[in-house]
């Protein structure tokens, strides 16, 4: 690509910070960057014509873990590392809120409720007979007892006819919090280009040279908040994960409100615009699904409309009006990777399925480390 003077001179000269990434992560960056150094030069690239990975497509929990899934860390992290990872959450949230406000995020505190399987009797007993333990462990964060079991007056079938429901957890319209967070950025000065992938960097000097598929520049720091795409730059333990999604048409008379998560997290649902919008099943294929390439699987489609049809929606005509998929990046731990790479080249990746709840804080922790 030719760049004119005015081009250069513009977009890519004097560049005193340069972001990798447009998601929540990447677009906090910036504004942190902005508070700290009011006069400095910011710049974004976003390989996509919209943020890509998970930001966009995503689907708008505002949620801390479902009590199966805090049984579950617990099995691979200590108590004091899953309360930490909790908190992290809970304050990312309360951050992410603070930044942009609760009317432009469509912030909705309905609760978060877990949904049990008939086959998963054992799973709910199990944790119905850890609510003491789990509430108490977290009870610091919350201030209150947040998870109660709830009756489930939903219709939905095949399924115990209790729910076990974080009272704290909330929906957000994740069209508006991006759209919010753009607009914030490009009110405080911040340039953005889309369409431009970084395809590698090199320190020079006290400067960093960063090749993209378009052009070729200089940054004084590189900041990468690629998530899910860190491999293709970086060499942290960071696994790609997509996550496929569908949304119906507009259901007459919709009576689930909230969101709602089964068979240990790995399927979330909830309302939105009188549709209900419904994703997982990554763990029918956890090779297939531990890809960067954005997509759907006849397995995972036809496995989510079975489920929608005799668990979720049994008594109520529907239909199927978009699909999707979005890129998560996951690790063995579940913490991200924040750091320092080397003397002009910084990080912050691998959010585990958690950006709307952590992504403002990673974002300020990245920010915080320049």
């Amino acid at each position: 690509m030719e760049l004119s003077y005015w081009e250069y001179k513009t977009w890519l000269s004097n560049i005193d910070y340069t972001i990798v990434g447009s998601g929540i992560v990447g677009l906090n960056t910036a504004l942190f960057l902005r508070a700290r150094f009011p006069q400095a030069k910011i710049l974004i690239l976003e390989k996509g014509v919209l943020p890509q990975g998970a930001s966009t497509k995503n689907a708008g929990f505002a949620c801390f873990g479902s009590i199966s899934e805090v049984l579950m860390d617990l099995k691979t992290h200590s108590e004091e590392e899953v309360v930490e990872l909790v908190a992290q959450r809970f304050k990312g949230i309360q951050l992410l809120r603070e930044t942009l406000g609760d009317a432009n995020i469509g912030f909705q505190q309905l609760g978060g409720n877990e949904l049990f399987l008939k086959k998963h009797k054992v799973l709910f007993e199990k944790c119905e007979a850890s609510l003491s333990r789990v509430n108490n462990m977290l009870e610091p964060i919350f201030g209150k007892t947040v998870f109660k079991v709830t009756p489930n007056t939903f219709g939905f079938q095949d399924s115990n006819p209790k729910l076990i429901t974080h009272m704290e957890e909330a929906q957000i319209d994740t069209g508006r919090m991006m759209d919010s967070l753009l607009y914030t950025v490009r009110n405080k000065g911040i340039a953005m280009l889309n369409s431009v992938e970084v395809q590698g960097f090199e320190e020079v000097g006290n400067k960093v040279a960063v090749k993209t598929n378009r052009f070729e520049f200089k940054t004084n720091k590189l900041l990468i908040a690629t998530n899910g795409f860190a491999p293709r730059l970086l060499h942290e333990k960071v696994k790609p994960a997509r996550a496929q999604v569908l949304i119906t048409r507009p259901i007459q008379n919709p009576t689930i409100k909230g969101t709602f998560h089964f068979d240990e997290g790995y399927y979330y649902f909830r309302n939105i615009d009188d549709r209900i919008l419904f994703g997982g099943g990554r763990n029918l294929a956890f090779k297939t699904e531990e890809t960067d390439s954005f997509g759907q699987t006849k397995r995972i489609q036809n496995e989510l409309e079975r489920l929608l049809r005799q668990v979720i929606l049994p008594n109520t005509p529907f239909e199927i009006e978009r699909r999707w998929s979005g890129i998560m990046g996951i690790g063995s731990q579940k913490k991200q990777i924040v750091k320092q790479l080397s003397n002009h080249v910084y990080c912050g990746v691998r959010l585990g399925g958690m950006g709307i709840a952590i992504g403002s804080s990673v974002g300020k922790e990245l920010a915080d480390l320049v």
